[in-house]
């Protein structure tokens, strides 16, 4: 489907106030309540608008520490992949999986309150996980950009 500038301008204010009223929104965008609305939804439709979400701030909720933890699974099992991800998707902690193509085949995103929390996720949950040959941690020090925000 393709977008028009109508379109670009009511994503781009939908993107600056995800929280904004159909009303305010088209206000924002320059159209009326009306075409606002038949734009969301044709948009949401044709799978360009996924849906609204809250962004939650994991440290003020007193969830400090964020790794990325990389696996290399070993492949001589044809299930490795598969039966990995369904354990893996049991750790509450994990707050992001993601697979890849290449050397790494799954990356992991997991929270812990502090470094004895994570040493105990670690330990307990992410060891145990089937298939695994390799892991590599990345902690995380500081966010720089983070945005899923389209230059429109």
């Amino acid at each position: 489907m393709q977008i028009d500038d109508t379109d670009r301008r009511i994503l781009r204010q939908l993107l600056a106030d995800p929280g904004l009223a159909t009303a305010a929104l088209a206000e924002r965008a320059g159209v009326t309540p009306a075409t606002c609305w038949r734009r969301l939804e044709r948009l949401t439709a044709a799978g360009i608008l996924k849906g609204q979400h809250a962004v939650i701030n994991w440290r003020a909720l007193g969830w400090a520490v964020e790794v990325s933890l990389r696996f290399t699974l070993d492949k001589t099992n044809p299930r490795a992949f598969d039966e990995f991800l369904a354990a893996v998707r049991m750790v509450p902690e994990v707050i992001e999986i993601q697979s890849f193509l290449g050397r790494v085949d799954v990356r992991l995103n997991v929270i812990a309150r502090d470094m004895g929390h994570y040493q105990e996720i670690y330990r307990d949950r992410i060891l145990t996980l089937p298939h695994i040959a390799d892991i590599e941690s990345l902690m995380l020090v500081s966010t720089i950009k983070s945005s899923e925000s389209l230059p429109l």
